[in-house]
């Protein structure tokens, strides 16, 4: 029988580790690694979020690589193997759909929600039965934009947020009029702290519209990027150099860097 192509990367790793392989791969450690997952699953979403397939296909082989080769070193060690690793997902994931693979029944989105949380924390209960703290899974190292919306959801789904969308709003421009004192009469470390506060509110405004702040913001830098590097290749169009431009004719070029993208 044929192996699967998971089963051929796995072999592929096997060699590469085996005493008589690469070099390098054969002394890495789960520790090593890490910082790859980090590299490549950057990556991977700026392929995602760039739209092109090809890249993806490719990034997410690189992903998946890398999580094959963890997992054959925790086996080495003894620690666990993929199989466990897998299983224990799949455990998990059943667990946590009781509406798709039990009985229970949700009125609406929230409440599953509010259940996969509830669900979550027990399964890392104390060893006195009482439930992890609600921030207790956030991983300190996200990025903070990321973090920002993980806590604005988990506090939602514990009953902790603004009513309704128009008092996010309004918090938005309470937290603008800080910012604007603070900048005009505030410490550095004022101003550092409304600055703060205000993009805290305003990630909170986007996931309630279904917006990701670190989604938005990605795209947004992306978007200058792309535009920019049109600027300059208009310049080089006209024989300027574009840092040789005035203010002025720089904004006409991002005009028509901007014009040519709508």
């Amino acid at each position: 029988m044929a192996k699967s192509a998971l089963e051929e990367l796995q072999a592929v790793i096997d060699r590469l580790t085996a005493p008589d392989g690469c070099p390098w791969d054969s002394i890495q450690t789960p520790e090593s690694l890490a910082d790859y997952v980090i590299e490549e699953s950057h990556e991977l979403v700026n392929a995602i979020r760039q739209g092109n397939a090809a890249d993806v296909c490719e990034e997410l082989g690189d992903v998946a690589f890398l999580l094959l080769f963890i997992a054959h070193l925790y086996k080495k060690q003894g620690t666990f193997s993929l199989d466990d690793a897998l299983n224990n997902n799949r455990a998990k994931m059943i667990r946590r759909h009781p509406h798709v693979f039990g009985d229970t029944k949700f009125d609406n989105l929230d409440e599953q929600l509010k259940t996969w949380e509830a669900i979550k924390r027990s399964e890392h209960a104390d060893n006195d039965g009482t439930p992890q703290g609600v921030f207790a899974s956030l991983p300190p190292s996200l990025p903070s934009l990321v973090k920002a919306y993980r806590i604005h959801s988990k506090a939602a789904r514990n009953g902790f947020t603004w009513e309704n969308d128009e008092d996010v709003e309004q918090q938005v421009e309470a937290e603008w009029l800080e910012w604007l004192d603070a900048s005009e009469n505030g410490t550095a470390e004022d101003q550092k702290h409304e600055l703060g506060d205000l993009i805290f509110t305003i990630t909170e405004l986007g996931r309630r519209k279904g917006i990701k702040a670190n989604e938005a913001l990605d795209l947004t830098n992306l978007r200058f990027l792309r535009r920019f590097e049109r600027m300059e290749a208009l310049a080089r169009e006209q024989n300027r150099q574009f840092t040789d431009l005035s203010q002025k004719e720089k904004d006409e070029l991002w005009v028509l860097a901007k014009a040519e993208e709508a």
